[in-house]
């Protein structure tokens, strides 16, 4: 089967009086026959491929839907005087988001059916929705693109009628404790959200008042209510600083009233209680302590400390209630969730079982109250949410994630390992398997995963999608490498910006060590990654060509020297606190030794299979089209080059339930084909 070729077109990119020839840049430019051409062979080429794996791709889709109930429904929360909840129904693609007023009993009434809404499109995102503080008007945010600029809608939820009205170009969105105003959040042509609007029902948008402009690039700014339905608070972040402004949540009329002045890598998030902002900050903290500060005077110097730092734990996030305050903490690359009260008599760790596990508080909305709503999960038990009584300590089991099928978790063994990195740093790993088919002796596949960026935890969950590759004998394993927050701020630190290199020899370790302990071995290796994920494993590819026998890019950020450069870009100046800004040398020089981009040569690489997205606004599709072009004039030997592209989605992927199945049952097909 003959693979598509890319034309080439010379294209001189310079700066800093060093010169790189970009035969592929033209690929850039969507509008052009030329492009649309070889978007359209590349996706052939992988569909006539996936042709001859028709049997084996069906048995897969079937197998991850057959895991899944076709009729699912969410736990319920309290919030104001209803209880609400989503449920899916058998052959529907979206979820129906309905309420019920008081009690459990009471009558079902459906606010939104999203697979009515989706009707007639090719993609559909509902992002943000919330009812007004009369629970008689609903807002909701929609996407169609792929692009993740939203257009909101109000529903009338006395009459169920949509009004005529709507909010274009908009990123995040709340109500005030006024039934009729809402603020929201638009965006600029950089796709940044930087001003802050006050809308009124009845109104056309063009009338909205501008409430607050954001006029930095590096910054984005959002809007929401504080638990306590009081305030209304503008937060502007950039990558490593932040700043807050509040405004009454009853008076329409209110201008915004700074909290603390941004200062230069001082991070803070803030809730209210009582007479006190509640402020979570990295100031003299790197893993981040507690504050409160008085309403009226909240500056940094009135902050009076709540809970301290600490070097070993990551304060992540607060939650306020009437008599506890609930922490989520992460020690040793774990999570935890501690419970105190105001009064400091009780202080207390909830347990948790597995070596390896993921937990966080749920939809906790009621103020007045002892019952705590959290989620756990590990990589061998499916999620479970709980009710959990702080007084008492009293556990109640509200849902496991069902699976369908012949499942049983003790089957299954999930393991937490450290790695040496070249450096001393010891790296942690999570890896789950089926202990009946597994066999210490390097002949289990494994598959790989890793993100390492923008301080995310790579969070070892359960995936009833993950089951297909786990029953036929693999190992699923994740690399919390650095760039990651899993050990604090100082390991995302570690792999960002001119330390970025640390992300690729942590995952190397990782692969190299799985294999000298024999878990596997890279003639059985897997790995994969997204976004800046897929941006890791294809510099790991450049250096390590040999650590696998194929690779799964997901969206990847390959480009990278090319994009930061070009500031006109989504999200590139944003980006420079997290990459560098490519106009100082010594960051044009650290993204130039690693771009996966420019730094493809002539060697044989593993197998490879590359996604993207047309509508991508995160990751440009032209990122993954030049990355395969390039890699296809230059590799060596008979190795899988694959490319499949989106032509409806965006940066999520596709929208529906079965055509995620679908994504994955490719992604498996790829993979288990390459052990036939």
């Amino acid at each position: 089967m003959q693979y598509p070729i890319a034309k080439t077109f010379q294209q001189v990119l310079t700066a800093h009086e060093h010169s790189r020839i970009d035969e592929y840049y033209w690929l850039r430019y969507r509008e052009t026959n030329e492009v649309g051409e070889y978007i359209a062979a590349e996706n052939h080429y992988t569909e006539k491929w996936l042709s001859k794996h028709a049997d084996l791709n069906h048995q897969l889709f079937e197998e991850i839907k057959g895991r899944i109930p076709q009729t699912e429904e969410s736990v319920p929360f309290k919030f104001d005087d209803y209880y609400y909840y989503s449920r899916i129904e058998e052959t529907h693609e979206y979820p129906i988001y309905c309420r019920k007023l008081n009690t459990l009993e009471s009558p079902e009434e459906v606010l939104l059916d999203v697979n009515l809404l989706a009707e007639g499109f090719r993609y559909f995102s509902l992002g943000m929705f919330e009812v007004n503080a009369a629970e008689n008007m609903l807002a909701y945010a929609i996407d169609t693109v792929g692009n993740q600029i939203y257009t909101v809608f109000f529903k009338d939820l006395n009459t169920g009628q949509t009004l005529p009205a709507q909010l274009n170009n908009v990123c995040s969105f709340s109500w005030s404790n006024q039934f009729d105003t809402l603020y929201y959040t638009a965006y600029d042509k950089a796709q940044r959200p930087f001003k802050v609007f006050r809308h009124t029902l009845g109104t056309p948008q063009k009338q909205d008042l501008l409430v607050f402009h954001e006029k930095n690039p590096r910054f984005a700014c959002y809007i929401f209510r504080t638990q306590s339905k009081k305030y209304m608070l503008i937060e502007t972040d950039s990558a490593n600083t932040s700043e807050a402004w509040y405004l009454d949540a009853d008076n329409p009329n209110d201008l915004p009233h700074l909290i603390q002045k941004r200062v230069r890598m001082v991070e803070y998030n803030t809730d209210h209680y009582e007479d006190y902002f509640y402020i979570l900050t990295n100031h003299q903290a790197p893993n981040f302590k507690l504050v409160r500060t008085p309403i009226h005077s909240p500056e940094m110097n009135h902050w009076e400390e709540v809970i301290p730092h600490r070097n070993d734990t990551l304060l992540e996030d607060f939650h306020i209630f009437r008599d506890f305050l609930v922490l989520e903490e992460r020690q040793n690359g774990l999570p935890q969730i501690r419970i105190k009260t105001w009064d400091a008599s009780t202080d207390y760790y909830l347990p948790f079982p597995d070596p390896t596990f993921t937990a966080s508080v749920g939809e906790n909305y009621l103020f007045d109250t002892d019952l705590l709503r959290y989620v756990y999960s590990s990589l061998n038990m499916p999620p479970c949410v709980f009710d959990f009584n702080m007084k008492t300590k009293a556990q109640t089991l509200l849902k496991q994630e069902e699976v369908l099928g012949e499942f049983d978790p003790a089957l299954y063994q999930s393991e937490y390992l450290f790695a040496t990195a070249p450096d001393g740093i010891k790296v942690p790993i999570s890896l789950v398997y089926r202990t009946d088919l597994f066999h210490k002796n390097g002949n289990n596949p494994l598959l790989l995963y890793a993100y390492g960026a923008y301080g995310v935890v790579s969070e070892p969950s359960f995936s009833r999608a993950l089951l297909p590759l786990l029953d036929r004998g693999f190992v699923y394993a994740i690399a919390h490498v650095r760039g990651g927050e899993e050990l604090g701020r100082k390991w995302y630190e570690q792999g960002k910006l001119l330390q970025k290199k640390n992300s690729f020899t942590d995952f190397i370790t990782i692969a190299d060590f799985l294999s000298e302990q024999q878990y596997t071995q890279p003639s059985l290796m897997f790995v994969e990654g997204g976004s800046a994920g897929g941006m890791l494993i294809a510099a790991v590819l450049n250096e390590r060509p040999d650590i696998c026998k194929a690779a799964l890019l997901q969206v990847p950020f390959v480009d990278v020297l090319t994009t930061m450069l070009d500031d006109e870009l989504p999200l590139t100046i944003g980006e420079y606190d997290e990459w560098g800004n490519p106009n100082l040398l010594k960051f044009y020089q650290t993204m130039l030794s690693y771009s996966p981009y420019d730094n493809i040569t002539h060697q044989v690489y593993p197998h490879i299979l590359v996604t993207a997205s047309i509508n991508d606004s995160n990751v440009p599709y032209w990122e993954a089209l030049k990355y395969v072009a390039k890699l296809r004039a230059n590799k060596k030997g008979n190795n899988l080059l694959l490319l499949s592209i989106d032509l409806d989605s965006g940066h999520q992927g596709a929208s529906g339930r079965n055509d995620g199945y679908r994504e994955i049952a490719l992604e498996y097909t790829f993979i288990l084909s390459l052990l036939e």
